[in-house]
Order: C-alpha cells, then structure tokens, then sequence
C-alpha cells in the first residue's frame, strides 16, 4: 500500500501553510537584498563540472549537437557561475538556484533543492555574519514566528549568534585539541573512539573529523540562538582561502540553528594553482572512495585568476524555511517534491 501523492487536495491542504510562509519568505529575502543593492542572477543549471568536492555526487546528462555529443552535469551548486560572474564585473549578486544532488534523501536531504547564494566583491567574510544574522530575522517576521524549531530544539531567531572556532568546539564538546593532531590520523582515531565514536580501519582523517564533527559537535551547536562554527582546517575547506592568522587553519564558516548545517560561507580562494591543486586531490579520493571522478572546469579556473577578492556564501533555503515554520521533513516546505522511488 503506498501513501497518497504530494498533489492529493488532502495532502496538499495540510502542506500550504508551509508553501505560503514559503512564499512569503522568499518575497522577503529578495526585498532584503535588493535594498542592499544586490543584482539577482539566473546561473546555468547545466555545467562542465558539477564541483570537485570527493563526497557530493551529482546527476549527469548528455548535450546532444549535430556533430558531437557531450558529457554535462547538473550543478551541486551556482558556485562556479557566480564567480565567473564576479570575475566579469559584478561587485555584489545573489541567485536562488536549482541544485541538485544525488545519493541524499532524507528528512532534511533532497535530490533537488533552492540554494541561496550571495557574492560580496572586496568585502571581508565577517560581514556575511551579519548578512545571515539580519536575514534570520527577515525570515522569520516573514513567516510570523518568534523561534525557529527542528525535533523538540529551540532558537531565537532575533539573537545574535554564538561564534566558535572549530578547535574550541572540539575541546569544549569532544575534549580533543585539535590544532595538535591536524595532520596526525592515528592521533585522531585514537581521540575519536575515547569519545565512543566507531573509526574504520579505512578512514581517513577527513572522515574521523567529520564523524566527531556529526556525533559530537553538531547536536550542540544553534540551540537557543544561532552559532557560527568558524576557522575550518584548510584541508576541510576546498575553495577557501587560509586566514590571515593560521595559514592552518581557512576561512570558513558554518551557521547552525537547533542542530542544523543551514549555511556554509568562504573567504574565497582566488589562486588558480592552488584551486587546482585543490581540486586533483579531491578527484583522487573521489575516485578511490566512489570509482568515479568529475572533470575541471577550466574555464572556472579561469575566471578565478581574475576574479577580485570576495566572499561568498551558500544557505539552504528549504532548510530555513523548514525551522521558520516547524515543518519536521523537507518534503513539507517544496511545492513539488521529487517523487519517492516505487
């Protein structure tokens, strides 16, 4: 027996609630960027790469000419069109793209979702603290509500967010210092299952970091107020430029409200060589973990060469309307959900 389709009047019914807070929220933001002098561009879905990131997995599709055929992809994110876009002139643009991604569906993990992201030329990553601070707030009078909720957490969505570095957030919820085993995998393993976490005989150090990261960090993090989890290792941080202060440590952060990843911003990485670099080592786990690898856009690298000094950011917007209205799957906030395999 299978339940009723998203389009059923009853289904539907109880899902607009959402749709509308969806709507309204969307209206919200883009008066919110426009009164920030921001230029909203439509990126290309279809690229030549969908991103060198070993761990995201994209559909792929078959451009079709009267001479040629050829491999594309569908984007995991605008990233790459908006900075060629910033590369061309624009000094401040945001997009809500389409993006894809394959091998996730879950409660807060669809194949098809909206990406907001925004591009700040010549400015300092810090301001998009800001920017997610005040736009939490739009949100959330857009969709008539106090707090944000996601399975019995709480946060005030008016607050001024917790910011934390990634090595004190490792000593404060998992004991473990980082900045002393940054390269060091056994080191970490060992750090890891003391905290109770199974370690694989085959797990990297990026895989023991993102395992303490989930099990014990995340469900602590946007609980009452929203955190901004800062200064990533330079080796969690593809297309991130290293700080000033720590050439170990990048400028990247997370924001998380009640236990929720809903935005992932960059000091943006402008060295084509090291963007290279970059990209081969990602590919190579890529194809050792996976069997498979994605091409380079070259173009891209192209593109980064001349780009100015930026910082950008990517939210989830599903996710954000999601803790703005209570919904408890992210099926609740989409107008029309892919439909669920039979």
């Amino acid at each position: 027996m299978t339940s009723s389709p998203w389009w059923a009047p009853d289904i539907h019914a109880d899902r607009r609630p959402f749709l509308m807070a969806r709507a309204r929220m969307t209206a919200a933001v883009r008066g919110w960027f426009a009164a920030r002098d921001f230029v909203e561009a439509e990126t290309a879905i279809l690229q030549v790469s969908p991103g060198n990131e070993a761990h995201l997995h994209a559909f792929a599709t078959e451009l079709i000419a009267t001479d040629a055929r050829r491999k594309l992809y569908l984007h995991t994110s605008p990233e790459f069109a908006a900075k060629k876009l910033l590369a061309a002139g624009e000094p401040r643009l945001f997009t809500f793209a389409r993006v894809f991604r394959n091998r996730e569906r879950g409660a807060l993990h669809h194949p098809e979702f909206t990406m907001l992201e925004w591009y700040r030329a010549n400015e300092p990553y810090g301001v998009l603290i800001e920017d997610c601070a005040a736009l939490m707030a739009t949100a959330a009078e857009a969709a008539g509500t106090r707090r944000f909720s996601f399975r019995g957490r709480d946060s005030d969505p008016f607050a001024a967010p917790e910011r934390i570095t990634v090595t004190q957030a490792f000593a404060r919820y998992a004991n473990i210092d980082l900045p002393a085993i940054l390269d060091d995998r056994d080191a970490l393993a060992a750090a890891a299952r003391q905290q109770g976490i199974r370690v694989a005989d085959d797990d990297t150090w990026a895989d023991i970091f993102s395992g303490v990261l989930v099990a014990r960090i995340e469900p602590q993090l946007g609980i009452g107020r929203a955190t901004v989890l800062d200064e990533y290792p330079v080796s969690e941080a593809a297309l991130a430029r290293p700080t000033a202060h720590d050439p170990r440590v990048a400028e990247r952060f997370e924001l998380y409200v009640c236990g929720v990843e809903i935005a992932n911003a960059f000091g943006e990485l402008t060295d084509p060589a090291e963007q290279r670099r970059r990209f081969e080592s990602e590919m190579a786990e890529k194809q050792r973990v996976h069997g498979e690898r994605y091409p380079v856009d070259e173009d891209f690298l192209s593109a980064l060469g001349r780009m100015p000094p930026a910082s950008g950011i990517a939210l989830g917007f599903d996710r954000l309307v999601m803790l703005a209205t209570g919904a408890s799957r992210i099926e609740q906030v989409l107008w029309t959900p892919v439909a669920e395999p039979q």
